[in-house]
């Protein structure tokens, strides 16, 4: 097995939320009279937080009092229905269920804000992760490496034991920044196009994930 500790991002890697977090970010922008974004421009609103995630989707020239504004509406609107649409990608529940059986520790580290980290990780794979963390007011936003410092002294595994799991360029620079080698899926927030630089390892299904990581 070629690592002992998988940590994964969470949007766009184990969780598809893009529909639940249009609907919230339409919602709060309909609120104030902004035209809605489509699916695809939240896509690649996404990866940076709540507060990047609303600068993009507000018109252009909207103040800074404004985005706070939109920002706090936003996510009192996605905490109410954060669970409706989201559902894990395919192959997602029967991968964790092969590495939890082979004594893997699986972590999540997301942009996210920690509370809604916890509550999807819950919802979605109790009993199949050790530790999840989001952004708080002690773990910045990646790409710092302060969320896989953090999960790998919590589960007491080593930077030579661990592989990073995403789906973004966030996610790549994380891994750099953090040391610990990165698997890029393709089925999540951004294209290939999209990535600045394509990292070396890619998957395109989580069976050949699964495969890799405990071959």
């Amino acid at each position: 097995m070629k690592h002992n500790c998988v940590i994964f991002d969470l949007d766009g890697t184990l969780l598809d939320t893009l529909e639940d977090l249009r609907d919230a970010v339409n919602a709060a922008l309909a609120a104030r009279g902004h035209a809605p974004r489509s699916i695809d421009e939240v896509r690649l609103f996404v990866g940076n937080g709540v507060m990047k995630l609303i600068e993009r989707a507000v018109p252009e020239g909207t103040p800074a009092s404004g985005i706070a504004e939109i920002a706090a509406d936003f996510r009192r609107r996605y905490d109410k229905a954060i669970n409706v649409k989201t559902r894990p990608y395919p192959g997602i529940l029967e991968l964790l269920q092969r590495l939890r059986a082979a004594g893997v520790k699986i972590c999540v580290n997301s942009n996210k804000y920690d509370p809604a980290v916890r509550l999807l990780c819950e919802a979605h794979f109790s009993g199949l992760y050790d530790v999840a963390v989001g952004e708080s007011a002690t773990i910045p936003k990646k790409p710092s490496p302060a969320g896989v410092e953090y999960l790998l002294s919590a589960v007491g595994a080593k930077k030579s034991d661990a592989v990073y799991v995403g789906d973004s360029s966030v996610d790549f620079e994380t891994a750099k920044n953090a040391e610990v080698p990165f698997a890029w899926v393709s089925w999540g927030f951004r294209r290939p196009s999209e990535m600045p630089e394509v990292p070396p390892l890619r998957f395109d299904d989580a069976g050949r994930l699964s495969d890799y990581l405990l071959d």
